[in-house]
């Protein structure tokens, strides 16, 4: 049992070279810092998960038997920090701070939804510039901008639902500066994994991603709040640097 904030991923830093495999009993979040764990030792202990969780996002994408996982990276400044599953900026980010706001008497996918609403009270609209592989780089104005290794976050949310997590590429879901009704709107064909085609949104692929902002970023990353005043975000893909099992 854990005691503090990222103490998994220190247990399992320490100890990836005294086991041949490391099992994460718990959510997306314990995922996410055994994962950061294992990175920082070199990816060569194999990962399991028990889902325990209110999502568990990244256990919908094991399947029977061993698999060479992809694994995001975010650098910002000096700071490095990966993800399993996926990370965004704008609606999701401040969605995941306001999880933990939700009474406790809600949970799974209730949570979600009280997270939605309260996220729908206020949310931010970014203007960021973004660049993916060598192209130009180009401005957005975003409620929301997802970067994704799997299908799903939020526990039911189908955000990029044609990712994979080994297939060496980032997904982005892109969505324009919508207001609420349009995010009310939205968040049903999202449910579904249906929204490939709506004007206000699109969804690109990259192996590596830069995104900067004049104002400070909120960084979601597995559900997990992985930067608090972003201005730069450089994502890249480490292809089949984690070794799962299930």
């Amino acid at each position: 049992m854990t005691s503090k904030p990222f103490e998994a991923a220190e247990i399992a830093q320490r100890e990836a070279g005294n086991y041949d495999r490391i099992i994460a009993a718990g959510g997306d979040g314990t995922v996410h810092e055994v994962v950061n764990g294992l990175m920082r030792a070199g990816g060569q202990t194999e990962f399991g998960v028990i889902p325990l969780g209110s999502g568990d996002d990244f256990a919908k994408l094991l399947k029977t038997g061993n698999s060479q996982f992809d694994v995001g990276r975010i650098t910002s400044g000096s700071e490095v920090r990966y993800f399993a599953n996926g990370m965004d900026i704008g609606f999701g980010a401040h969605g995941a701070r306001n999880v933990k706001r939700v009474p406790r008497l809600l949970t799974g996918f209730g949570a979600y939804l009280g997270a939605l609403l309260l996220t729908m009270v206020r949310y931010p609209l970014l203007r960021v510039k973004i660049q993916l592989d060598d192209a130009p780089p180009f401005e957005l104005e975003t409620a929301m901008t997802a970067v994704m290794n799997g299908t799903t976050f939020g526990g039911s949310f189908r955000v990029c639902p044609d990712a994979r997590p080994d297939d060496g590429l980032l997904d982005l879901l892109l969505v324009d500066a919508v207001g609420r009704l349009e995010i009310l709107q939205l968040v049903p064909k999202i449910l579904r994994g249906a929204h490939a085609g709506d004007p206000r949104l699109r969804l690109v692929r990259a192996k590596r991603v830069l995104i900067e902002s004049e104002q400070p970023l909120l960084v979601e990353a597995d559900g997990e709040l992985a930067f608090e005043d972003a201005l730069t975000l450089n994502i890249d893909l480490l292809p089949g640097a984690l070794r799962v099992f299930a």
